[in-house]
C-alpha cells in the first residue's frame, strides 16, 4: 500500500499588495513555475524557517 500524504489544512486570508509588487511576484512565480499564491506561500515559509534558525542560533549564543 503506497504512503499517502496528510491533508494540510489551509486558511484563506485577505491580502492587499501594491500592483507593482504583484507584478514582480508574478514574474518571480513564473520563473519558478509556481502560481502567484504558491510563490507567496513559498516565500513566507522560507522566511519563517530563516527566522526560526536565527532565533535558535541567538538562543544558543546566550
Amino acid at each position: 500500500m503506497p504512503a499517502t500524504k496528510e491533508k494540510v489544512s489551509k486558511k484563506q486570508i485577505p491580502l492587499r499588495l501594491s500592483a507593482s509588487l504583484v507584478t514582480e511576484l508574478t514574474r518571480w512565480a513564473e520563473d519558478d513555475f509556481r502560481s502567484l499564491n504558491g510563490q507567496i506561500e513559498y516565500i513566507l515559509t522560507q522566511a519563517v524557517r530563516e527566522k526560526r534558525k536565527t532565533d535558535k542560533d541567538s538562543d544558543n549564543q546566550n
